[in-house]
């Protein structure tokens, strides 16, 4: 590395650093008192420094937002500040790339296999977590208010859970005393990540299934059984393709379809919420035979995750 840009990525690394660290002060003793341990630190406040810094209870959680000019000398850099910063150890920095558009869909790829796990505490809850193997970890930490409005709505509800990832929507729905709750994903490590959260938080299988479909097959067997939810999550990834039956989905494209099929199993006066991190999305919600459509991303977005330039995600309610 010339020394010119070495110069330069220290200079980036101690602005980044001392970002960080005034910002945790800021946060850390309000979220000890709350028991959440996963909110975030930095995201791209310094147009210059595209990274995204996340505690997880002792670790951090560091990406790089790549481009063509991105090199591999800074990533580790920054994460190396970062830490010091914090007083966090090296093996508890957890450097990952993100990427965009629909290379986005990397961000589900496996990069490393150590199936090691921290358990961590968001209100009275646990989650488990894994900050070594993937890029996401197993928590959205963006959507913590949408899942303390799920369980302020799912008394006596029957809850589907589209989607599902590692159930967190639905620990919350449980304890909220959700007559039933169906989970759907497609991906059998997701269920069985579901299940262990379950077991966790004591959330009993016999009430709350965990099923592992293809969200559109799922919706199509459902009707065929005339099964029928009042309260729905419906959070899906911007991107994915069944290579299988070579069928893909896009967001932009296909989130009507897919609500139109999801509203097909939700009883009238029932609810669904629907969110996207797509950052270009354009919904076509006025189309949906709904009686009411109402975007909530204010509401449901947290203190950590707000941001000047961008929404992490957008989410609405629709009332059927």
């Amino acid at each position: 590395m010339a020394e010119a840009q070495q110069e330069h990525y220290g200079q980036q690394a101690e602005m980044l650093a001392n970002k960080v660290k005034k910002r945790y002060r800021h946060l850390r003793k309000r979220f000890e008192r709350e028991h959440i341990e996963v909110f975030r630190l930095y995201d791209w406040d310094i147009p210059e420094i595209r990274a995204v810094v996340d505690w997880y209870a002792g670790h951090l959680v560091i990406g790089e937002y790549t481009r063509k000019q991105s090199t591999p000398e800074w990533l580790p850099l920054m994460g190396a500040a970062v830490g010091e910063a914090l007083g966090v150890p090296p093996e508890n920095i957890h450097l990952k790339a993100r990427y965009y558009g629909k290379a986005e869909g990397r961000r589900y790829e496996r990069i490393d296999h150590t199936d090691r796990t921290i358990t961590v505490s968001e209100r009275d809850f646990k989650f488990i977590v894994n900050p070594w193997d993937y890029v996401d970890t197993g928590l959205f930490g963006d959507h913590r208010n949408t899942r303390q409005m799920v369980r302020e709505m799912a008394a006596g509800k029957e809850f589907l859970n589209l989607f599902c990832y590692t159930g967190t929507f639905s620990c919350y729905a449980a304890r909220g005393g959700a007559r039933s709750t169906v989970s759907v994903d497609r991906s059998k490590s997701a269920i069985q990540w579901a299940r262990r959260n379950f077991a966790l938080n004591e959330v009993p299988e016999k009430e709350n299934r965990l099923i592992q479909a293809h969200a559109f097959e799922f919706l199509s067997a459902a009707r065929g059984k005339s099964q029928r939810f009042n309260l729905a999550v419906v959070d899906p990834p911007s991107f994915y393709t069944i290579e299988k039956e070579g069928e893909s989905f896009d967001i932009v494209a296909d989130h009507l379809r897919l609500l139109t099929d999801v509203a097909a199993l939700v009883r009238p006066g029932g609810t669904i919420l629907f969110s996207t991190n797509h950052q270009s999305f354009t919904d076509q919600l006025a189309l949906l035979n709904a009686a009411e459509v109402e975007e909530i991303t204010g509401r449901t977005i947290p203190e950590d995750y707000l941001h000047k330039r961008k929404h992490i995600h957008r989410c609405w309610r629709i009332v059927l």
